[in-house]
C-alpha cells in the first residue's frame, strides 16, 4: 500500500497546483483579449459613435441615377460647407462627369409602386443602412397614369421599411420635378396632381424621432431650360435640385470636425417686413397654377409671414403647398407651413397653389399683402 505522504505525492500535488494556476492565468488573459478584441470590431463608445459619418441614400429613379448630377453637386456643396456626410447605396457612381459622383439607389426606369410591390427597398437598406434617404420617386408612375393615392400608398410601405431598418430614420421626399415628355400631353397636369398631395401625406407621416419632410422641388423649375428631355435635368436643372436639397438637409447634419462650427451672430433688434410676389406657372381650361415668391424686406428675422390674396368673383383656389390656406369670400391667407416661416433678413421663400376659374378667364388672383410676425 501506497504511503499518501511520500515526497512523491508532494511533488506531485505541487505540480498540479503549479499547473492549475497557470490555466487560470492563462484564460484570464485570453477573456481579456477576446474582450479587447470585441472593443476593437465593436467600439461602443460615444467617441467612436460620433466620428461615423452621417449616411445619405438618393433613392429614385433615373433622376436620381444616370446620371443623376445633383447628387454631386449637393454633396460638394455640403463639403465645401464643412459637411462630411457619406452618400450609400448598392449602385456606383452613373457618369456624371464632376467629383463627389457617389453611391445611390438612383435606379433607371424604376416605379416606386414596383419597389414597393416587389420588396426591394430592405435589401438595399441592409446593404447600405443609411441614416437620411433623400427621395425623387414617383416620375415614371405618374408617366404610366398610376393614381396618386396608390403611388402614396407605396411610398407608405418605403417609409415603413425605412423605419423597420433605422427607427430614427431622416426622410426627405421630393415634390417632384416637372415633366412634359413627349408622346405624354397629360404627365404635366398630372405631376401637379400628385404634388399636391404630397405635404400633406408627410406631414400625416412625420413622427418626432423619424421626421418625413416635403421638399419642393417643382417651383421654379422649367423643363424648357432646366431638362434636356422634359424629364431628365441638366446642369441648370442638377443646381436647382441641389439647392432645394441643401437647406433641408443641413439641419439634420453636423459640420465635420475638419471645419470649426461657426460662432453664431448674436441677433440684433431690427424692422420686421415681408413682401410677396405671384407669377402664374400654367394655365389650361378651368384652372391654373400659380407661384409665390416671400421675402424677408426687414433688418429682423422673421418667425412667420402670412400672404392675403384677392380672389376675384369666379375663380377659387382648391389645392396649396408649402403653406396653410384660409379661404375667405374675394379674399384667401396663406400662412407659412411652420418649417418654412422661419427667415433670415433678405431670404426667400416660395408656396404654389392651384385655382379653378371659368373656361374663358384669364388668371386673375393678386396678393394683396404679407403680414410678418
Amino acid at each position: 500500500m501506497r504511503n499518501d505522504t511520500s515526497p512523491h505525492t508532494a511533488h506531485t500535488d505541487a505540480r498540479l497546483r503549479s499547473s492549475t494556476a497557470l490555466r487560470a492565468v492563462l484564460a484570464v488573459l485570453a477573456l481579456t483579449a477576446l474582450t479587447l478584441g470585441a472593443l476593437v470590431a465593436h467600439p461602443g463608445s460615444t467617441a467612436s459613435a460620433a466620428a461615423d459619418p452621417v449616411r445619405i441614400m438618393p433613392l429614385g429613379d433615373s433622376i436620381t441615377g444616370s446620371p443623376g448630377c445633383w447628387r454631386a453637386v449637393l454633396r460638394n456643396r455640403l463639403q465645401n460647407a464643412g459637411y462630411t456626410p457619406e452618400f450609400v447605396g448598392t449602385l456606383g457612381p452613373q457618369g456624371c462627369a464632376q467629383g463627389s459622383d457617389g453611391n445611390n439607389e438612383g435606379h433607371g426606369g424604376y416605379l416606386a409602386t414596383n419597389v414597393a410591390d416587389q420588396n426591394l427597398l430592405p435589401g438595399w437598406l441592409s446593404a447600405t443602412r443609411p441614416d437620411i434617404v433623400v427621395m425623387h420617386f414617383g416620375t415614371n408612375d405618374v408617366w404610366s397614369s398610376i393614381s396618386p393615392d396608390r403611388i402614396l400608398a407605396a411610398f407608405d410601405t418605403l417609409v415603413d421599411q425605412m423605419r423597420a431598418s433605422n427607427p430614427d430614420m431622416k426622410i426627405l421626399v421630393a415634390q417632384i420635378i416637372p415633366m412634359n415628355p413627349s408622346g405624354c400631353a397629360e404627365c404635366a397636369q398630372r405631376a401637379v396632381a400628385f404634388n399636391a398631395r404630397i405635404p400633406a401625406w408627410a406631414a400625416g407621416r412625420t413622427t418626432a424621432r423619424s421626421p418625413v419632410t416635403a421638399v419642393d422641388q417643382w417651383t421654379g423649375f422649367n423643363t424648357a431650360t432646366d431638362t434636356y428631355d422634359g424629364v431628365h435635368p441638366n446642369s441648370s436643372g442638377d443646381d436647382k435640385m441641389a439647392a432645394r436639397w441643401y437647406p433641408a438637409l443641413t439641419p439634420l447634419l453636423t459640420p465635420g470636425t475638419s471645419t470649426p462650427t461657426p460662432t453664431p451672430t448674436p441677433s440684433v433688434p431690427g424692422a420686421t417686413g415681408c413682401a410677396a410676389s405671384l407669377r402664374t406657372v400654367s394655365s389650361w381650361q378651368g384652372g391654373y397654377q400659380a407661384e409665390v415668391t416671400v421675402r424677408n424686406n426687414g433688418t429682423a428675422p422673421l418667425s412667420g409671414w402670412t400672404v392675403r390674396l384677392t380672389v376675384p368673383t369666379g375663380e377659387a383656389i382648391t389645392q396649396v403647398w408649402n403653406g396653410t390656406l384660409t379661404a375667405g369670400s374675394g379674399t384667401a391667407s396663406v400662412a407659412d407651413a411652420s418649417w418654412n416661416g422661419a427667415l433670415a433678413a433678405g431670404a426667400t421663400t416660395t408656396f404654389g397653389f392651384i385655382a379653378s376659374q371659368p373656361a374663358s378667364a384669364t388668371p386673375a388672383t393678386t396678393v394683396a399683402d404679407c403680414t410678418a410676425r
